[in-house]
């Protein structure tokens, strides 16, 4: 009776033993529940690293919109001081071609003044577009300076033109001479006026327009770019013609070239 007591006892500690220790074993043990947790704290990892590409992709689209920005402000304020620059230039062709034309005005349109007859002869030379043909030099001049004032620069120059050929020992010579260099100037054909005013510093250098065409001179080569050879021309006017308005305006040129870093 005894012994079976004492068997059931034991089989009972025994089993309570076995239940004890299946309970005591810590469930992280547990293999499913390591992979399972060992998968969680990799995709934390590839989550962060995603986050972060996408932050640093953020940060240098922004870095590059940034940079393109500030190019574009450059490119901006460039193309404003160029325009600045160039209605600067403008005017003050205008201006100085507006001068010149109402001081030779005030001579008589070349030194000296016409008479009723070569005025009529002259505006009809304007009114059909090109110049007097015929022996008067004085009418012829006036007509094609007239097609000058009135903006009609093809014109002007075509009857320039006729009259070196017709008159070429006028003593208006240098003076037609040098507006078709101006007439050349204005429509932008700097090489064909630069060649015009050197013919006035060539073929007449006792010409009161010397100083003037030795400035266009360096104002055509300014426009072709020739920036070197530009400085030399407007310095020697700025030197030989300092009191004159062309040596005044030579310096300014010769100053704005300095601000521009040529």
């Amino acid at each position: 009776m005894i012994s079976r007591v004492s068997f059931g006892l034991a089989g009972a500690c025994l089993l309570a033993l076995a239940m004890a220790g299946c309970a005591g074993t810590p469930p992280e043990e547990d293999p499913v529940q390591i992979k399972l947790k060992d998968l969680d704290t990799r995709l934390a990892r590839i989550d962060r690293v995603v986050a972060n590409q996408s932050l640093l992709d953020l940060a240098n689209q922004n870095e590059a919109m940034r940079a393109d920005l500030r190019a574009m402000h450059n490119d901006i304020d460039q193309l404003t001081n160029r325009l600045e620059t160039s209605r600067r230039e403008q005017h003050d062709l205008y201006a100085d071609l507006d001068r010149r034309m109402k001081a030779l005005e005030a001579r008589g349109g070349g030194g000296s003044a016409a008479g009723p007859g070569e005025a009529g002869a002259a505006g009809a030379g304007a009114a059909g577009g090109s110049a007097v043909s015929g022996n008067d030099d004085k009418a012829a001049y006036q007509a094609a300076f007239d097609l000058l004032k009135n903006s009609q620069f093809d014109a002007a120059i075509a009857a320039f033109q006729k009259f070196l050929v017709s008159f070429p020992d006028s003593t208006l010579a240098d003076n037609a001479q040098y507006w078709l260099g101006e007439a050349n100037y204005v429509n932008k054909a700097f090489t064909e006026a630069q060649a015009a005013f050197q013919k006035v510093v060539d073929k007449y250098p006792q010409s009161r327009k010397l100083p003037d065409a030795l400035l266009k001179i360096g104002y055509c080569q300014y426009e072709l770019k020739d920036f070197d050879a530009a400085k030399r021309t407007l310095s020697k006017v700025a030197t030989q013609f300092p009191d004159s308005p062309s040596g005044h305006l030579a310096q300014q040129r010769l100053d704005n070239m300095a601000a521009e870093k040529h």
